[in-house]
């Protein structure tokens, strides 16, 4: 070995046996340390520090914990607005929806008769993930790894309980020591009659997010082509020789005057004392033959629930070039009866839904579901005429008086800080043409 290699080796074991040396060997020791573990650990510590947001304003959940919600009831709309509140809940707490149990059945006052239906027999469970991601996830129990890492959240009830508590309990619950474990569990509550903390824009994104199952769409494909194919040749018969099938325009009425709903919004007007909620078979025949600009002859599709429907004659009455079609008429009362109420109730939604003029009462929640998916349909393809027939898909409310004794042109207003007026009914819609 020359002097110079001799000289080098000592030079570094001069170096390691002072203090001085050892502190530097140290500092490139955390180094190392910092480079291969650090950017795991900041990592972490971001997501903690910034909640349930990425950089791009994305939810994202680091380790998957869950809500779990109780069994979702009562008819399809409410369900629908009940599970968007589950899952806006969820979001808030930093969490993953495990996908919940809908109801079948209609009956709500009897649980022991609720036919329960998992979430993915009505909705696309991939499909609802895929068009949400960012912003709600929802899971599925086989995703649980200890089901007894739980804790029980009783939600409160009554009139103490104040949209401020409730939204000061989930503040609470979305933090330590709370959000240690896997599940929360909430217990003793309909998601539906839970506290609204979320506006209008963010339930719109949850419905928009809920795709039938194919099943269904298709069944809901069979009563479009049936109105149209029959509509056509109805139309033909009238002197209109020159209309294409595919392109005959059909209306749809959520026609509601079923016992069930008559008993419910009497009540409901004589509590909040306004007289324009319920509408007579009479009163919607009117208001609809008296739609501005309405090009005859019409194709006009009853939604009706035929079990509870008292009145046998809701086809006769109707303006000249009105031509109204229910399920029987149809001859489709076949298509609904193998399924339970929730997919009949479905495949009318989409049925209506996808009709060129919608005609609704404002305070059903099925119509205005039906009103607000319109109204996001029409804002998001940048259409100029939202209001009134000149609209890409217009839509009515027949229990309010609108222009020359119609029904008053209806949208959504978008900008509402919460779902009260969907949820609950409003005759303050946000479309109107002077009377």
């Amino acid at each position: 070995m020359d002097i110079s290699n001799r000289n080098h080796l000592r030079f570094l074991g001069l170096r390691l046996n002072s203090l001085a040396c050892k502190c530097v060997a140290l500092v490139v020791i955390a180094l190392v340390f910092r480079a291969v573990f650090l950017p795991t650990f900041n990592k972490n510590l971001f997501a903690f520090d910034n909640g349930p947001l990425t950089l791009n304003g994305e939810f994202r959940i680091e380790k998957t914990k869950f809500l779990e919600v109780p069994q979702i009831i009562w008819g399809l709309n409410n369900q629908k607005i009940a599970f968007a509140r589950a899952a806006l809940t969820a979001r808030m707490l930093n969490r993953t929806l495990l996908m919940p149990s809908m109801s079948a059945s209609l009956f709500y006052k009897e649980v022991d008769l609720l036919q329960p239906i998992s979430f993915d027999k009505v909705f696309q469970f991939e499909k609802f993930n895929s068009l949400c991601k960012g912003f709600i996830q929802l899971g599925r129990y086989s995703e649980v790894s200890n089901f007894s890492d739980v804790f029980e959240l009783q939600k409160g009830s009554g009139r103490r309980w104040t949209v401020k508590k409730d939204l000061d309990q989930l503040r609470q619950f979305s933090s330590n020591p709370y959000d240690r474990y896997e599940i929360i569990q909430v217990v003793g509550k309909n998601p539906f009659l839970w506290h609204d903390h979320w506006p209008v824009k963010d339930y719109a994104k949850v419905f928009e997010c809920l795709v039938l199952v194919e099943e269904i769409s298709r069944e809901a494909d069979k009563i479009v082509c049936k109105i149209i194919e029959i509509g056509s040749k109805e139309i033909r018969k009238v002197g209109q020789s020159q209309i294409v099938v595919d392109s005959v325009p059909y209306v749809a009425v959520h026609m509601r005057i079923e016992k069930d709903w008559m008993i419910h919004c009497k009540k409901l007007e004589q509590r909040s004392n306004i007289s324009e909620i319920c509408s007579s078979k009479e009163e919607i025949l009117e208001r609809v033959g008296n739609i501005v600009g309405l090009k005859t002859p019409a194709v006009i599709y009853l939604a009706v629930a035929d079990t509870l429907l008292e009145d046998n004659s809701i086809l006769t009455g109707w303006k000249e070039g009105l031509l109204p079609f229910e399920k029987k008429k149809l001859g489709v009362v076949e298509v609904y009866k193998k399924h339970p109420y929730l997919i009949q109730s479905a495949i009318d939604y989409e049925v209506c839904l996808r009709s060129d003029v919608f005609i609704g009462n404002s305070f059903s929640t099925f119509s205005s579901l039906v009103v607000l998916d319109r109204t996001q349909k029409m804002i998001k393809m940048g259409a100029r005429n939202i209001c009134g027939v000149e609209a890409k898909w217009p839509s009515y409310s027949y229990n309010l008086r609108g222009q020359s004794r119609g029904p008053r042109p209806w949208l959504t207003n978008m900008s509402d800080l919460n779902l009260q007026a969907i949820s609950y009914g409003s005759n303050n819609v946000s479309c109107r043409l002077s009377s």
